[in-house]
């Protein structure tokens, strides 16, 4: 999975516009920037690249349905062939 971008040392600054120290608010970047990490979201590419994925999916399965209503009808035809020969 892609990683987001985190612009740290503007979260620092805008924590300590806050009222936070530079240590905390150093801290507080550090925790968050972990946390982040270890959520593994998911980004826009990530997200595209999936769509991308279904759809190549659903192409392949069309084409696999086609296939086989495709030669059932084959046996069908067949079949009632068969059954008209007998029959005659």
């Amino acid at each position: 999975m892609a990683s987001v971008t985190f612009d740290t040392h503007e979260f620092i600054k805008t924590l300590e516009k806050a009222g936070f120290d530079e240590k905390q608010a150093e801290a507080v970047a550090l925790a968050f920037k972990n946390a982040q990490r270890e959520a593994e979201v998911a980004t826009k590419e990530d997200i595209a690249l999936v769509r991308s994925e279904v759809r190549e999916m659903e192409h392949r399965l069309k084409a696999d349905l086609i296939k086989w209503m495709a030669g059932l009808l084959l046996a069908q035809a067949a079949l009632v062939a068969t059954l008209v020969k007998l029959l005659s």
